[in-house]
C-alpha cells in the first residue's frame, strides 16, 4: 500500500511538471497585468501612485493578491519566486484532484493515469468562444479556485459531502464566480448522485438561485461602460461564431450520450456523472441565454455566464482520456508514448505560436530576450516608482509584445489602454469615465509629436513615455533597444 501510494505521488508530480512544460510561464500575461500588479502593490504600497483602481477595485472581491502578498511577507521570498511557487501548487492540486474523479469514475488504473496525462497536456486548450483557457499560463485566482472546486467534485463522487463545504468556500475566497459555478455542478451532482435528478430538477427550477446565487452590487450601465463592453465580443452569446457555439452544445452532447452508454453498460457512477454533467450544463446554458436576451439583465453580462463551460471541458478532457486508456492503450508501453507525444507536442507547439517572441518558461532572474521585456526591466530599475507613463494604448498586440502588461512587469502607472483595461470596466463601471477620458487622448498615437506628449504631460502628469524606436524629435530618452525607446516627457 504504501509503495503504490508513493507512485502515486510521484506521477501526480511528474505530471505536474509536465504540465507547466508543455503549458509554458509567462508571469504577466494576460489577465495577469491585473492580479500580478494587485500583489505587487500590496506588497509594496508607494508603486503605482496614479492608476492602482484599475486593478485594485476588481480584487476587492477576492482573497488573492492580500494572501499572496501575506505568503510573500511571511516567507521573505520574493515576488516572482513565490508566484512560481503558488502556480505549481495550483497545478499540481488540479492534477491531484483529477486522479481523485477518474479513481471513483474507472476501476482500470490505466484508464486513470491516461484522464490525468490528457488533462495535463490540454490544460490551455480555449474554452469555446468564453476567451478561457482550463488554466492559465500564469498565476491566476482561477487555477487555485478550480483546484478546490474539483477537489470538491471529487469528495461529492466519494459521497463525503461534510467535506465540500469547505472546500467550495476557499474557492469563493479566491474566485467568486467560478466557485458559484462549482457550487451549482456539485449541487446538481449530488442530486445525481441521490438518483433522483430528474425529478428533483423540476421541482428546483422554480429557485435558480439555489443552484446560481448571484449577489452583485448592481450599478446602472453608463455610456462608457457600454463602449468598453463593445470591445468584448466573447461577452455577448449572440455574437459567437458557429463553431463557438459548436464548442459549447458538443460537450454536452457527447456526455448525453455517454450517460445512455454508461447506464446501458450499468456503470452507474459514470452515468450518474454524465447525467450531473448534462443537466448542469444545460440549466447554465438556460441562465447564460436568459440573461444575454433580457435588456434589464444586462450588468451581469460580464460575469460571463459561459463561464461554466470551463468545468465541462476538464471533466470532457478526463473522461476522454479514461475511455482512451480503457479503450486503446491498455498496458502496451508503444501506445503509451504515442499518446503523450501526441497529446503534449501539439498543445506545446501551440503555446510557442501563441508567445513566439518570448521564453517558453520565464523563470525568476532569467533575462528576457524580448525587446519589450528588456524595456519594462530597465524602467523598473532605473526609473522613480511614481513615474507616470504613457503607452501607447494597443501596445499588448504590438508584433512581439506578446501580451504582456507594462503595470506588471514595468511596475509603473500608465494611462489606460484599450486592450485590457476595458474588460475592467465592464466589472467596474465607475472606472468608464477616466478609461475613455485617458484612451481618447492617446487617439492617433502613431502620429504623435513633442506637442502631444507635452499636452499628456499637462493633462494627466504623466512624465514618461514609452515609444516606437527611433523616437520623435524631441524627447530625452535615456534608454533604447532596437523596438522601443524609454523617454522623458520634458
Amino acid at each position: 500500500m504504501e509503495i503504490r501510494c508513493s507512485r502515486s505521488i510521484l506521477l501526480i508530480l511528474t505530471f505536474t511538471l509536465l504540465a507547466i512544460a508543455v503549458m509554458g510561464y509567462h508571469p504577466g500575461f494576460e489577465d495577469d497585468g491585473v492580479y500580478l500588479a494587485a500583489v505587487k502593490k500590496d506588497v509594496n504600497p508607494a508603486l503605482y501612485p496614479h492608476d492602482s483602481e484599475f486593478f485594485q477595485l476588481q480584487l476587492q472581491a477576492t482573497v488573492f493578491d492580500k494572501a499572496v502578498a501575506a505568503f510573500i511577507r511571511t516567507t521573505g521570498m520574493s515576488v516572482a519566486a513565490a508566484e512560481l511557487l503558488i502556480q505549481a501548487a495550483s497545478i499540481l492540486l488540479i492534477i491531484a484532484a483529477c486522479r481523485a474523479i477518474a479513481r471513483r469514475l474507472f476501476a482500470s488504473k490505466t484508464a486513470q493515469w491516461a484522464g490525468v496525462a490528457m488533462v495535463a497536456a490540454m490544460l490551455t486548450l480555449p474554452v469555446a468562444g468564453s476567451a478561457l483557457n482550463m488554466a492559465d499560463q500564469h498565476l491566476h485566482p482561477r487555477n487555485i479556485a478550480t483546484g478546490f472546486i474539483l477537489a470538491a467534485v471529487s469528495r461529492v463522487l466519494a459521497r463525503r459531502t461534510w467535506q465540500v463545504i469547505p472546500l467550495l468556500t476557499a474557492a469563493f475566497l479566491f474566485h467568486p464566480i467560478m466557485a458559484t459555478l462549482g457550487i451549482s455542478f456539485c449541487f446538481f451532482l449530488t442530486l445525481a448522485m441521490l438518483g433522483g435528478l430528474r425529478i428533483r430538477a423540476r421541482n428546483e427550477a422554480r429557485s435558480p438561485a439555489a443552484a446560481v446565487p448571484l449577489a452583485w452590487v448592481f450599478t446602472s450601465p453608463t455610456p462608457e461602460w457600454r463602449k468598453a463592453l463593445g470591445t468584448r465580443t466573447y461577452y455577448l452569446l449572440f455574437k459567437w461564431t458557429w463553431y463557438e457555439w459548436l464548442g459549447a452544445l458538443g460537450p454536452l452532447i457527447l456526455f448525453w450520450l455517454l450517460w445512455r452508454f454508461a447506464r446501458r453498460r450499468g456503470d452507474v457512477m459514470l452515468a450518474r456523472f454524465s447525467l450531473g454533467v448534462v443537466c448542469y450544463g444545460v440549466f447554465q446554458q438556460v441562465v447564460a441565454i436568459v440573461i444575454n436576451a433580457t435588456p434589464a439583465l444586462e450588468r451581469l453580462i460580464p460575469l460571463q455566464p459561459m463561464r461554466f463551460l470551463h468545468l465541462v471541458y476538464f471533466f470532457l478532457m478526463l473522461v476522454a482520456g479514461c475511455l482512451i486508456g480503457d479503450y486503446a492503450l491498455k498496458a502496451r508501453a508503444w501506445r503509451w508514448a504515442v499518446y503523450l507525444l501526441v497529446i503534449n507536442a501539439g498543445m506545446f507547439a501551440s503555446q510557442r505560436a501563441l508567445v513566439s517572441s518570448t521564453e517558453h518558461l520565464e523563470l525568476p532572474g532569467r533575462q528576457s530576450a524580448n525587446p519589450w521585456l528588456q524595456a519594462f526591466a530597465w524602467i523598473r530599475q532605473n526609473t522613480p516608482a511614481t513615474a507616470y507613463f504613457a503607452v501607447d494604448p494597443y501596445y499588448l498586440a504590438a508584433p512581439g509584445e506578446d501580451y504582456h502588461s507594462f503595470r506588471a512587469l514595468a511596475e509603473r502607472s500608465q494611462l489606460a489602454d484599450w486592450i485590457k483595461d476595458p474588460a475592467v470596466v465592464t466589472q467596474v463601471p465607475v472606472l468608464g469615465p477616466a478609461w475613455d477620458r485617458q484612451v481618447s487622448a492617446l487617439s492617433g498615437w502613431d502620429s504623435f509629436q513633442l506637442v502631444d506628449f507635452k499636452r499628456l504631460k499637462s493633462e494627466f502628469g504623466v512624465d514618461w513615455a514609452l515609444v516606437a524606436n527611433p523616437e520623435p524629435a524631441g524627447l530625452q530618452c535615456p534608454w533604447h533597444n532596437k523596438r522601443v525607446s524609454v523617454c522623458r516627457i520634458p
